[in-house]
Order: C-alpha cells, then sequence, then structure tokens
C-alpha cells in the first residue's frame, strides 16, 4: 500500500483487468437504488448522476481517483466560468457529497471492490475546507422582485383583454386565453408556486364557516406542496383572504371549464385533457410584461411574491399566519418579504399625513380594524 496526493492507493491483485467503466455504472446503480429506497424523486437521481459524471468528464478521474484539488477545480469553474448561482454550485457539491458519503460507506463494498481493482478506494472529496455555505435564508437572485399593486392590475387587465382581442380577431384560443388569466389571478390569490397552481382541482376548494360570504371556495386545499429531501408532496390548507378572488374562480368554474367537456376535475386543463404546463404560462406572462414595458425581474414566482408582500406589509396581517398560508417551514423563509414595498411605503406616508391633519383639525382618529 502506497499514499497518492490525498487518496489512497493499494496493489490490485488478480489476472483480467477490471473495466472502470463498469464499475461506476455499478456503483451509480447501486447509489440510485439507495435513492430509491429513500423516495427521491427520479428526476433528482437522475440530476445527482449527471453531476457525478460531469465531475467525472471535467477531471478525468474516476471516483475512486478524486482528490480535493479536482473537486475544488470543478466547482471553482462552474462559479467563474459557467457563472451558475451560488444555490446551483451548493446543489453540485451536495450531489457529490451524497456520492462519496455513499460510495464511502462501510455497510457497502464499493471501497473494497475498488482497492482490490484498481489499487485505490473512494474518498470524501466535498468538505468543510471547500463547501460553500448557507448563511442566507434564501439564494434567489437579487433580481427577482414581486409586482407592485399597480403592475398586478394593468396585467390582470391585460389579460382580460387579450381575450377580448383573440374573439375581435376571429382566431382561436379565446378559451385557452381565459383559463391563462384566471390562472394568473389564482396564483396571486393563493400564494402559490407553479407546480402547485398547475395541479390544482375542482374539488380542492371548499367552504369555510367563519366566512360564509365566500360560498363554497373560502379554503383551498394544495395537494402539490413543495416536498423536503425526499418526502412526499407537502399539503396545506390555505385560507381565501380577498372576496373577488372566490367570486374569480367560481365563475371560471361555471362558465369556462364546462367549455373543456364534462367532467373536468383539473382546473386549469387543456383541449388535450391534459394540465396547463409551465413553459405555457412562463411564456404568456412574458408576452405581457415586454408589451406593459414592466422592469425586469418578474416570473410566476412573483406572483406568490407579491401576495406575501402585500399580507404583511401592505395588509398588516401576522408573519406567523402568512408562514402558514405560504407553508413555509421556518418563519424566517417569510420574513423575506416583510421587506417594505414601494406601495407599502406610500400607504404608510399617507396615513401619516392623515394622522397629522387629523390632529390639526381635532378631528378624531379612525379606528382600526379588528
Amino acid at each position: 500500500m502506497g499514499h497518492d496526493g490525498e487518496n489512497v492507493r493499494f496493489v490490485p491483485f488478480g489476472g483480467q483487468a477490471p473495466d472502470p467503466d463498469v464499475f461506476l455504472a455499478s456503483v451509480l446503480d447501486g447509489w440510485g437504488a439507495q435513492q430509491r429506497a429513500k423516495d427521491f424523486a427520479p428526476a433528482t437521481i437522475r440530476t445527482r448522476r449527471s453531476v457525478v459524471m460531469s465531475l467525472v468528464d471535467f477531471s478525468g478521474r474516476y471516483p475512486w481517483e478524486w482528490t480535493l484539488s479536482d473537486a475544488d477545480e470543478f466547482f471553482s469553474h462552474a462559479r467563474a466560468v459557467r457563472n451558475l448561482s451560488h444555490g446551483s454550485v451548493r446543489s453540485y457539491q451536495g450531489a457529490i457529497k451524497l456520492f462519496c458519503d455513499y460510495a464511502c460507506d462501510p455497510h457497502y463494498d464499493w471501497c473494497e471492490q475498488a482497492a482490490r481493482s484498481f489499487g485505490q478506494v473512494f474518498a470524501q472529496v466535498v468538505t468543510e475546507l471547500n463547501r460553500l455555505t448557507h448563511a442566507q435564508p434564501t439564494e434567489a437572485r437579487p433580481a427577482k422582485r414581486p409586482f407592485t399593486q399597480a403592475e398586478l392590475q394593468e396585467l390582470f387587465d391585460l389579460a382580460d383583454l387579450e381575450v377580448e382581442r383573440i374573439l375581435i380577431s376571429g382566431r382561436k384560443g379565446a378559451v385557452a386565453a381565459w383559463r391563462d388569466a384566471i390562472a394568473f389571478k389564482t396564483a396571486y390569490s393563493w400564494g402559490l408556486r407553479s407546480n402547485e397552481l398547475r395541479h390544482l382541482q375542482v374539488v380542492d376548494f371548499s367552504s369555510n364557516n367563519r366566512a360564509p360570504y365566500l360560498g363554497g371556495h373560502g379554503v383551498l386545499r394544495v395537494r402539490w406542496g413543495k416536498s423536503h429531501r425526499g418526502s412526499a408532496k407537502k399539503v396545506r390548507s390555505v385560507l381565501t383572504v380577498w372576496p373577488w378572488s372566490a367570486e374569480m374562480i367560481q365563475d371560471w368554474i361555471r362558465n369556462g371549464l364546462p367549455r373543456y367537456g364534462h367532467p373536468v376535475s383539473d382546473l386549469f386543463p387543456t383541449s388535450t385533457g391534459a394540465i396547463v404546463g409551465e413553459s405555457h404560462l412562463l411564456g404568456r406572462l412574458r408576452g405581457f410584461i415586454d408589451e406593459l414595458g414592466f422592469p425586469p425581474g418578474l416570473d410566476l414566482h412573483s406572483f406568490r411574491r407579491s401576495y406575501a408582500t402585500q399580507l404583511i406589509t401592505g395588509a398588516g396581517f401576522d408573519v406567523t399566519f402568512v408562514q402558514l398560508q405560504l407553508g413555509h417551514e421556518h418563519a424566517a423563509t417569510t420574513s423575506i418579504y416583510s421587506l417594505p414595498s414601494p406601495d407599502y411605503q406610500r400607504l404608510a406616508l399617507e396615513r401619516a399625513h392623515d394622522r397629522t391633519l387629523q390632529a390639526a383639525f381635532g378631528l378624531p382618529a379612525p379606528r382600526r380594524a379588528p
């Protein structure tokens, strides 16, 4: 046995030289089986496997030959040359670390097989020395932002107008444009992520006995919430805040969905019977944003940002309530949205001026809503 840099080298025994590509495929297949046993999604497993193969291709070494220097150069290239975000690089590092943990685990015999076949063993190449720290509650790009209330109104008005424009022109697609307009309003009304929005069904709505004026749309049960580390989709109930939201979705269910046939269970179906695609909604949204000339930084998630910002800084709702509405595990994540928006600052200034004028003229201060 000898030492080669940071890895351990053994003298292999045996006759015919083993095929390293076949051995690597076996290790990756075993790792994939372990992740499936932990209920990770197939897409997650494929992504992690591709990251491992990227390091293999970049370094020109097999995983049992990797050193800390190989990992350092790979992550530095991803950040400095490919200009990947901190979140992407951290995801890469997490995938490599999980793979090395699996390959080095003594419960499996991969190190023993690598030593017999190639004279080297696996080693952990992602440590505290080269791993990015997760110091912020979010790694979202600073350019991403919520809609202002004025922008939301203009956007919703244009989305409604698009339906009329299609009808007047005689083109097809008026129902799809109506569906997309309702989808955008729904994303904002209940603070939904894109995947949560797309998978909504009619049966997900129910009444809230404390708010009978909302009819059968006082509560929305979100069944496709963001999962956490291989767990099942999170389920949460979101209370309807604005009466116009309940009226809007009720009108769509009564008058819009029947145009797709009977029965229709999905809230936002397509003419082929599938659910509306994220790329389609994003394309429609980008078209509206370009037409309106809004500043950059807006996407589908901006509806969720706007919902949280409006509840916290505009309407004065408690952060804990908004945390439950959004399905955040930690209040620190929700508090990101508590930064005052321009609309909130304007309203706060108006309220301060109103109090000053009322005091000057001796008028009683207005009662606050309970």
